[in-house]
């Protein structure tokens, strides 16, 4: 029987219970932004006042600024977010951009004994969004990982790409709903021991690595309910599936060097694709100065 991971429903949970019970665990929130001015200060505004002000679940909201140039780090900051720029977290390594970087770095610049993402450019947000992140963290001692899911359609990535790829090298994770969701989150010791792919290739390349780290039966599945994000133009979406697609290969023991690292179609100008990667975290020397 294939392993299945644990099921939750955020709705299922109330917010000063699973504050209650804590138990001394601090727990960050980290939102990756790039240019998400129209919707990252409501976002931030609803949790720091749903759960810090009126319920003391979370202990920090951290923004992760990849180097926006619109509003969104003022935005957050005045909504109640602490704004990171990501060149400011380890400083003394090369300076990367994307998605992944992002996360990786707000590991390194959070506090949290549990950290979870929400993507920012979500719109009609539900802070229960978070709160059904957090929850299964708390209390259940046997659940280290956490994957949202929504009750719609998975994107054009997902249904294309995502989830035949894993059907075909990885059959055990066919059973989430939304690989590629932003909404997820983890215990630090466990984040701090898994790569990070630099660009889009994150939210595959975590799921894939932390079920083989720590297998599917220690991670849970969250039903988040209604989520609406902005929906990016088809030919903005080419670079995230090769992204994923080429993670997804990578993970599967197919050696890539051969392969190009742009992106060439008929007539538009060739794109490059990020297929960096960031280390663990405990293997950082940096990092480990910082924590001890």
């Amino acid at each position: 029987m294939t392993e299945a991971p644990v099921p939750y429903a955020a709705w299922d949970f109330d917010a000063a219970s699973v504050a209650a019970r804590k138990d001394g665990q601090r727990i960050s929130l980290c939102i990756p932004a790039k240019d998400e001015e129209p919707t990252v200060g409501l976002l931030v505004r609803a949790v720091v006042r749903d759960l810090i002000e009126r319920v003391p679940l979370l202990d920090e909201v951290v923004v992760l600024d990849d180097r926006s140039v619109d509003g969104t780090a003022e935005v957050a900051e005045a909504a109640g977010a602490r704004v990171v720029c990501v060149d400011e977290v380890l400083p003394d390594l090369d300076r990367r951009t994307g998605k992944g970087e992002a996360l990786w770095k707000s590991v390194a610049g959070s506090v949290g004994d549990i950290v979870v993402w929400v993507d920012a450019d979500i719109r009609r947000f539900d802070t229960n969004f978070v709160l059904g992140l957090v929850a299964p963290l708390v209390t259940d001692a046997n659940v280290d990982f956490v994957k949202g899911w929504y009750a719609r359609e998975g994107g054009r990535v997902t249904e294309l790409v995502a989830r035949p790829v894993l059907a075909m090298l990885f059959p055990h994770l066919s059973v989430f709903h939304q690989p590629l969701a932003g909404e997820y989150g983890g215990r630090r010791a466990l984040l701090e021991s898994v790569p990070f792919v630099g660009g889009y290739g994150v939210d595959i390349g975590l799921l894939i690595d932390v079920a083989d780290r720590i297998g599917v039966g220690r991670m849970a599945q969250v039903d988040l309910g209604v989520r609406v994000h902005r929906n990016r133009p088809l030919d903005a979406l080419a670079p995230q599936a090769t992204t994923v697609l080429r993670t997804a290969l990578s993970r599967a023991g197919v050696s890539l060097s051969q392969f190009p690292t742009q992106l060439v179609r008929p007539g538009e100008d060739p794109v490059t694709v990020d297929f960096s990667e960031r280390p663990p975290l405990a293997d950082i020397p940096n990092y480990r100065r910082l924590t001890a």
